[in-house]
């Protein structure tokens, strides 16, 4: 590890108490980084800070310490059901990494109390361990805290408990407005003393940011530490021990790269990002069954229960492969990550540096890869130039196996897998035409041919962003897909009922003339009108040849709707204007022999 040192922790203006210097000692951190030397001492001093520091630089316990040394320093000692202090950030893995760090220190202050609230079990747990064995420091995320402030009729006044509060320390304050947590943090803001100190961490500082700052802070000190050398005169936002790399390789390619890549990198460790949670899914399974002798894990958001254990357990492996979503991406410290991974390119720009930032932490040496499609290279310019983050092309490697009919066979073999395929087509297409970068991730502009056969579809699903479209590249499987069954038997038996009971009502409808409510004309007209005008429009920016003079001549039609709805013409006029207007329409283009219609 090649360190990234601003002097020793005996150099600080104000002396660190023996208990905080025996665990720096314990966890071999024998040097401060910059946002430490620079944070420290405000903090010490009773003074508000506002940090920004790029990913991996040490910002844990630049607020950790500060804590512990202001707490020791109180005239009146906290009693058991006191909160002296309160960290606040916007995941759970991270505040569990947090609060493992945490307990490093308070072991030597057995005089304090710590606490750990998050999601994923019952709160009532939660009110019941605080009641128990009280928490001076609690360590939290944004929902779950809220909530106990409001368990008053469960015997908790936690409101009361924070009346002592020294410290608010707000970890990744940008995700945590990025992740909708603002309404939550107003909510905690009202419940806590005014005269407090205050600490706000992030990697990124943006507007939203600052207007928090400006909220929760009083005159607050503010903190930016750039990386050193010649980077910092460009305010590189990644760590300048990261080798960032980017690869062009079409969508039916990327897969066979991917795991090629993994197997000639089997001994290391590896996060794999992807662009949503069915993505994950179905790629982890995928690489389970693809790549043998490797432990591989898989993490997303949507998982409740498991997240806590997953991530605890990949923390501790030596070497593996961990396929995440972007909940992976912020603050999170996994020791001795080698590679990150980008299969997706995030949705934001600001995403792509904390992707980066989980390897080459704290002054060790990481690579970063990203996976582009040749639609997409203009991203490459786009990051250097927004986000101040250099990279190099790795070239793709030739002679790969083509994994492809692998997985298709999966699919045949097993529903769960066929299923998770088109869930995970489908969501990454949607999440595609929401990216924040659109001039240069344009839906319009996907080969969703070649995406599918990435995907190792059997057939195209159905979605309106596929509607209309013709894919000649594509060859389906001629298997019925409906015949293919769930390898687990009791998910198939399931199915079957189902698919039973489905013939049963088709059978009791064979013959039943269906009832349909009459509409009144001019309601069916417009309900035809509203229909023809957004068909029109989807053609319009789709770049169809339609005419002006045809462009015309619906929005005529449209008006003398809205004069009908309006009750300025009756229907019978109505109907005369509007076929006046479509024999005009007609003539035109009998006498135009050039005209497609």
């Amino acid at each position: 590890m090649e360190a990234v040192t601003e002097g020793s922790w005996g150099s600080l203006p104000v002396p660190l108490s023996p208990g905080v210097l025996r665990a720096l000692r314990e966890l071999r951190f024998h040097q401060m980084t910059p946002v430490q030397s620079a944070t420290i001492p405000l903090f010490m001093n009773n003074k508000d800070v506002a940090a920004e520091a790029v990913t991996g630089s040490g910002k844990t316990l630049a607020f950790v310490i500060p804590i512990l040394e202001i707490l020791l320093r109180r005239e009146e000692k906290l009693k058991k059901m006191q909160v002296g202090a309160i960290i606040i950030t916007p995941t759970r893995e991270l505040a569990i990494q947090i609060h493992e760090v945490l307990s490093h220190f308070t072991k030597h202050f057995p005089m304090f109390s710590q606490i750990l609230l998050i999601g994923g079990r019952n709160p009532m747990e939660d009110v019941e361990k605080f009641k128990e064995h009280g928490g001076n420091i609690i360590v939290a995320t944004p929902g779950r805290l809220e909530d106990l402030f409001r368990r008053k009729a469960d015997g908790l006044d936690l409101a009361s408990c924070v009346k002592a509060l020294d410290v608010l320390v707000l970890d990744e304050a940008d995700r945590l407005l990025d992740m909708g947590f603002e309404a939550s943090l107003n909510a905690i803001l009202d419940f806590l003393p005014k005269q407090r100190r205050t600490g706000l961490f992030s990697a990124t500082q943006t507007q939203e940011v600052e207007n928090l700052v400006r909220a929760g802070l009083r005159n607050p000190v503010r903190i930016s530490v750039k990386e050193k050398g010649v980077a910092a005169t460009n305010t590189q936002k990644t760590p300048t021990r990261l080798e960032n790399y980017y690869m062009i390789c079409k969508a039916d390619e990327k897969f066979n790269q991917l795991v090629h890549f993994l197997r000639q990198h089997k001994q290391e460790k590896h996060l794999v990002f992807f662009s949503t949670c069915a993505c994950v899914e179905y790629y982890g399974k995928a690489l389970e069954s693809l790549i043998k002798q490797v432990k591989i894990m898989s993490i997303h958001g949507k998982m409740k229960h498991k997240r806590n254990k997953i991530f605890t357990e990949f923390r501790k492996l030596p070497g593996g492969i961990l396929v995440c979503t972007d909940v992976m991406a912020r603050g999170i410290d996994i020791p001795e990550v080698h590679w990150v991974l980008q299969y997706d390119p995030p949705s934001s720009a600001s995403a792509f540096v904390h992707r980066c930032g989980r390897t080459a932490r704290i002054g060790n040496v990481g690579s970063a890869l990203v996976f582009l499609l040749p639609m997409e290279e203009s991203y490459v310019n786009f990051l250097s130039i927004n986000q101040k983050c250099p990279m190099q092309e790795m070239k793709p490697q030739t002679n790969v196996l083509d994994l492809l009919p692998k997985l298709k066979s999966m699919a045949l073999a097993d529903r769960a897998v066929f299923e998770k395929g088109m869930k995970a087509f489908v969501s990454y297409v949607q999440a595609y035409a929401k990216h924040e970068c659109n001039l240069i991730f344009r839906i319009k502009d996907l080969d969703f041919a070649s995406l599918a056969r990435g995907f190792a579809l059997l057939k195209m699903p159905k979605m309106p962003e596929l509607r209309g479209k013709c894919f000649p590249d594509f060859t389906p499987v001629t298997v019925n897909t409906d015949s293919i069954s769930f390898k687990d038997k009791n998910r198939e038996k399931q199915r079957q009922k189902k698919l039973e009971q489905q013939r049963k009502e088709r059978e009791e409808n064979e013959g039943k003339k269906k009832f349909i409510k009459n509409k009144a004309w001019s309601k069916q007209k417009a309900k035809r009108e509203k229909k023809k005008k957004v068909t029109a429009k989807r053609k319009h920016e789709e770049g169809s040849d339609i005419e002006d003079e045809d462009m015309e001549e619906l929005l005529n039609d449209t008006r003398l709707l809205k004069r009908l709805k309006k009750g300025k013409i009756s229907e019978e006029e109505f109907e005369k204007k509007l076929t006046g207007s479509q024999s005009r329409l007609k003539a035109e283009t009998v006498a135009d022999p050039e005209s497609e219609g």
